[in-house]
Parts: C-alpha cells; sequence; structure tokens
C-alpha cells in the first residue's frame, strides 16, 4: 500500500465517523490508531501512547487554556454581558441599525475577556436578540447580526484558538495577541458597516431610529468599568512586562469573579456552574489535543506531509498562491470540523510548508501573520454553510426564526469577512505592526 493511499484511508475513516456522529476527538484518535498501527505493529504504538497524554499536558503553557475558559464563565455568568449590550446601544441607538451595531459592539467588547466564539454568541444573544424583536428588527438581521458578533470572540485576544496555535508552532502569545488586535478591530468596524448599508439597501430589516432608544447616561458608561478595567489590567499587564500571559489569564479570571461579586448576580450555583463548564470545556479541548497528536503521528509516518511540502515547493507557485489555497482549504474543512479541531489537525502539516516558503519577512513575522490568516479564515467556518455553527447556536435561540433566514443573514459579513482576508492578506503589515513594541 502507498502513503498516499494509507493517508487517505486515514483521513476517510476520520470523516466516516464523524459523519455518524462520533465526537471529533474520538474520530480522530480512532483513525490515526488505525494507520499507526497499519504501519508499526500494536508494540511501538503502545509505547507512544505510554507517554503520549504526560509529554503532551506536562506543559505550564496549556494552563492559560483553563484560565480564560473560567474567565469568560465568569463573566457570562456575573452579568456582564448586560451591561455592555446597554452601554453599546445608547451609543450606536442614534443610527439606523444601531441595535444591531450595538450587538456587534458588545460582541467584541465581550470576546475580549471571553475568548470563545460560540460562548459569546450565546451570551449576547440572550440579552440583544429580545431587545432587537421588540424595536422591530427582522429575524434575519437579528441572528444574522449575532452569529456574526459572536465570531469576534475568537478574533480578538484573547483567543483560544490562537493560544492553541502558539502551543503547536511554538510562538510568543503576547506577540499573537498583538498582531491580532488591529484586525479584531476591522473584524468589528467591518460587521458595522455591513449593517449599515444592508438596512439601507433592504428595506424593512431594521426600523426607523425613534425616541424609545435609550440615550447614553453615566450610569451606562459605569456598567462598563468593570470590564474595561479588567482588560487594561490584563494586557496592560502582559505588554507592559509585569506578567506572563498564562499570570495574565489567572488575574483575568479573578479579576472577572471580582466584578461578577460586585455586580452581585453570581449565586453559589452558578460559581459552581462555571467551574463545571470549564473543566467540560478543558477536557474537550485537550481530548481533541490527544486525537489530533495520534491522528498527526501517524500521518507523520507515512512522510506524506513533508512530501507535499516538498511537492507545493517543487511547484515554484507564488507564495501568496500557495496560502491563498490553505486558506480556501480551512473555509471547505469549516464545513465538517470546529475551528480548534481544524488548528490542531492541519498546524503541523501546513506550517513546515509555509516555513518553507519566501514571503520577504523573517521567520518569526511570517509564522505570526499566517496564525493570523488561519484565525480569520476559520472564523469564516462559524457562518458559513452547511455547518456554521454559530448560526446553529444563535439559531436555536430564536425559534420563530427559520435558519435559512439566518444563513441569509449572515451573507453581508461573509462579505465583509472576504474582503477583509483579501485586505490582511496582501498587507501583512496590518497583522505585524504592533507586535514591534512587544518585548
Amino acid at each position: 500500500m502507498s502513503a498516499l493511499t494509507l493517508c487517505l484511508i486515514i483521513f476517510g475513516a476520520m470523516l466516516v465517523l464523524m459523519a455518524i456522529r462520533v465526537p471529533i476527538a474520538v474520530s480522530m484518535f480512532s483513525a490515526g490508531t488505525l494507520g499507526y498501527l497499519i504501519q508499526t505493529g500494536w508494540g511501538p504504538y503502545s509505547s507512544f501512547l505510554n507517554n503520549l497524554a504526560f509529554a503532551r499536558f506536562a506543559s505550564y503553557d496549556l494552563s492559560v487554556i483553563p484560565l480564560f475558559i473560567l474567565m469568560g464563565h465568569f463573566a457570562t455568568q456575573g452579568g456582564i454581558s448586560k451591561a455592555l449590550f446597554q452601554f453599546a446601544a445608547s451609543v450606536m441607538g442614534r443610527f439606523k441599525g444601531g441595535l444591531a451595531m450595538a450587538a456587534v459592539l458588545a460582541s467584541a467588547a465581550f470576546g475580549s475577556i471571553c475568548g470563545s466564539s460560540v460562548a459569546t454568541a450565546a451570551t449576547i444573544t440572550g440579552v440583544a436578540l429580545p431587545e432587537m424583536k421588540r424595536h422591530g428588527y427582522s429575524g434575519r438581521l437579528s441572528t444574522g447580526t449575532l452569529a456574526a458578533g459572536g465570531t469576534l470572540g475568537i478574533l480578538i485576544p484573547p483567543s483560544v484558538p490562537l493560544v492553541i496555535y502558539a502551543i503547536l508552532t511554538e510562538q510568543n502569545i503576547a506577540k499573537l495577541f498583538a498582531a491580532a488586535m488591529v484586525p479584531g478591530l476591522i473584524a468589528m468596524l467591518g460587521y458595522m458597516i455591513a449593517i449599515a448599508i444592508y438596512v439601507r439597501v433592504v428595506p424593512g430589516q431594521a426600523p426607523e431610529v425613534g425616541d424609545d432608544i435609550e440615550k447614553f447616561s453615566l450610569a451606562a458608561l459605569a456598567g462598563i468599568l468593570p470590564i474595561a478595567s479588567i482588560f487594561v489590567i490584563v494586557f496592560g499587564g502582559i505588554y507592559g512586562g509585569f506578567f506572563t500571559p498564562t499570570e495574565g489569564a489567572g488575574v483575568g479570571a479573578a479579576s472577572t469573579f471580582v466584578a461578577a461579586l460586585l455586580k452581585r448576580e453570581i449565586t453559589w450555583a452558578k460559581f459552581k456552574l462555571c467551574f463545571y463548564a470549564t473543566a467540560e470545556s478543558s477536557a474537550m479541548i485537550f481530548m481533541i489535543f490527544i486525537g489530533a497528536d495520534v491522528m498527526n503521528s501517524s500521518l507523520a509516518l507515512t512522510q506524506v506531509p513533508n512530501q507535499l511540502a516538498e511537492v507545493v515547493g517543487g511547484w515554484g507557485l507564488a507564495p501568496l498562491m500557495v496560502v491563498t489555497a490553505i486558506l480556501l482549504f480551512y473555509v471547505v474543512l469549516g464545513a465538517v470540523m470546529d475551528e480548534l479541531s481544524m488548528i490542531l489537525l492541519t498546524i503541523p502539516i501546513f506550517f513546515p510548508m509555509i516555513m518553507g516558503l519566501d514571503f520577504g519577512m523573517a521567520k518569526e513575522p511570517t509564522a505570526i501573520w499566517f496564525g493570523i490568516m488561519v484565525l480569520m479564515t476559520v472564523g469564516f467556518g462559524m457562518l458559513a454553510p452547511p455547518v456554521g455553527l454559530n448560526v446553529y447556536v444563535v439559531n436555536s435561540m430564536a425559534k420563530d426564526v427559520p435558519i435559512s433566514e439566518s444563513y441569509k443573514g449572515v451573507m453581508p459579513f461573509l462579505i465583509s469577512d472576504t474582503i477583509r482576508t483579501i485586505l490582511l492578506l496582501f498587507f501583512p503589515g496590518i497583522s505585524l505592526w504592533l507586535i514591534q513594541y512587544v518585548a
């Protein structure tokens, strides 16, 4: 059996298992095990498994993942999302489509202390959707906006997928966070511009500006001071050199807990729920780590990834064409996989290929820029049909809106995503200019 045939068998087995609703981690583990056993037999495979878990998880850097997840759950259960939306609505309410813009703004702010796309979408939807319905926004625009806004949870630091990319590629987490900041803000502004255009081009999607929109007030401003303080403490501390990203995550989780206590919305039951949910999410991510490691080790034994890199290098294609092809592959892969699985499975294959190409930049800036491009593209997969996980999450909370309407609602945001991705692809400096200020 040829190496290529074996690779196709491994990938085919994984996709079949995923199609019959086997968890992604188990699918990757099982397919990887099959490939490993075919190539080495039981003895070498058992030795590999014996050291796998410790080798993967005995890493200090991995502790940043549950800490940022815990920070997000404290924010969710502590009622912080309501204050964010109220402030955003008071600022944007004077514009047509203002509540939709406010939902995007609130999602961006919540994403800065959450790090999860689905959690951001679900949390802001719970607050914003009833208000948007009450003011006469269409189900299409409401659900599309909230699904798109949720992706800002991973585009604006802290970002769990970006942390995982940093660990896999051995890059500086602080520099990756800095590189993601400007693209994340561009994404937020792009979504708000998309809303402004959409409500004017397509009639009946948003009401005319009325007098019933909450006006800006000092009370609304005071409501977001805890969130702003947490952001300044965490990222100011990281970039100021006072603590590492992992320590920053711990400080952020503690600060968010204190903010939730001050708002008097976190009960003992919610407190326990935060830790249970964090443990569940962290276990899921770490299981995907194990599954991806077995899968990637099996593929590495075939030597196909190295051969693929050599073949691509021998084609003489322009480096940007190679990156474009990889990004298009991520868009397709997003139809069957979540963002974490995509990164864990593909980065060990694609990253060496990218590092072997000449983009006219040093190795570190190239690695950071590619990480941002991957992040932008997997965010695209959270919205695009036929899966679009964020769309399903938001639509499940809007019982009276057909899923087809929600997909129509995300189309303006997908256009914005496409324009932003092209912009960042051809102008890497947009992503990289902030990293010069990070030690």
